[in-house]
């Protein structure tokens, strides 16, 4: 299976408020992340990260991630400078970078940090995915009224859980 996920921010106290996380303590968001994705990726599972892994650095970031499940790929964010720091091992990612686009059973997915307007083939169906906003759930909702094939993927528009291909699938169908 392949999912997705965005402004996880491991460690970053900062955004439960800014987010309006249900969490007393940077611990135990960190927590219910980890249990979030690991309760939905399986070890041989795919999952792209589109930004913001975390802003503590590449100790940090090296730590959680060999925690979480799953085969990662990474499209960096503005807060992923850690994959730039000295001794970071970037072999816990299958790939880093700014841009991605996947094709999976015929639909065409555009994989960017930032909410774009218009992306390569977005008058033909292809599907843009992206974080950084911090959104609601609402937000996907809204822009499917207006017939835009764009969704936040960020666990904060999705109950703090990663997102399957398939139901990103289904909510557009």
């Amino acid at each position: 299976m392949i999912y997705f996920t965005a402004d996880l921010h491991f460690y970053h106290e900062n955004v439960i408020k800014h987010a309006n996380r249900p969490f007393f303590s940077v611990e135990e968001m960190n927590n219910v992340l980890k249990q979030n994705w690991n309760k939905t990726v399986r070890p041989n599972d795919e999952i792209y990260i589109l930004g913001d892994v975390t802003m503590k650095g590449s100790v940090y970031a090296a730590e959680i991630l060999q925690q979480l499940n799953g085969r990662k790929y990474l499209i960096k964010g503005n807060h992923d400078r850690f994959v730039d720091q000295a001794g970071f091992d970037r072999s816990l990612f299958e790939w880093i970078r700014d841009y991605h686009m996947l094709n999976y059973q015929n639909q065409r997915f555009i994989l960017f940090h930032y909410p774009i307007e218009e992306w390569n083939h977005s008058f033909r169906g292809s599907i843009h995915l992206h974080g950084h906003q911090h959104n609601n759930k609402s937000y996907n909702y809204q822009n499917l009224e207006k017939g835009m094939y764009r969704f936040d993927v960020g666990v904060d528009a999705n109950d703090m859980f990663p997102v399957s291909i398939e139901d990103i699938i289904a909510f557009f169908q």
